[in-house]
């Protein structure tokens, strides 16, 4: 210390006020650039923190989509897979139904209009009933034996204007 008051006694106060100036000032800047530089790595830092977040975030995207997606198919499939077991129990019982003899001879007289040698059939129509669904002889579509309505068919295909 005694070197600095002989430097400075060598000297004018004004010349030594500049110098405790300049050196202050040096000082200040010193410890302002310590604080930019620790201000710049945590915003280096921040920085590459956020980049890496980003390109996590982008990375992930699309399989996350597509996980999402695969999983909705997923279940949409295995709904689909109950309606088909559903179905193919009802078309079983269905066919174990139509190996009964019983329950054929019963759909051929109901839809076909079928009877047993010996038997008369007589079909009864609605006279209330008139209008579009009726056809030749007052009979509605579904109450004609099946061979009528394929042969009306038949005949309306072959005229011209219908």
């Amino acid at each position: 210390m005694a070197g600095n008051r002989d430097r400075f006694a060598t000297f004018s106060t004004a010349t030594r006020l500049k110098q405790l100036g300049e050196r202050t000032a040096a000082h200040v800047y010193r410890s302002q650039s310590r604080r930019q530089v620790r201000r710049s790595r945590l915003t280096g830092r921040a920085a590459l923190l956020v980049l890496v977040l980003c390109t996590l975030v982008v990375a992930l995207a699309y399989p996350m989509r597509q996980y999402v997606s695969q999983r909705s198919e997923i279940a949409k499939q295995q709904k689909d897979a109950v309606s088909a077991r559903d179905r193919l129990e009802r078309l079983r019982d269905e066919k174990a139904r139509w190996q009964d003899n019983a329950y054929a001879e019963q759909q051929a007289r109901k839809h076909l209009h079928f009877v047993r040698p010996g038997e008369i059939s007589y079909i009864m129509t609605d006279p209330g009933a008139g209008g579009a669904e009726h056809r030749r002889g007052g009979q509605a579509a579904t109450d004609r034996p099946w061979y009528s309505n394929v042969w009306d068919g038949v005949d309306k295909a072959d005229r011209p204007g219908d």
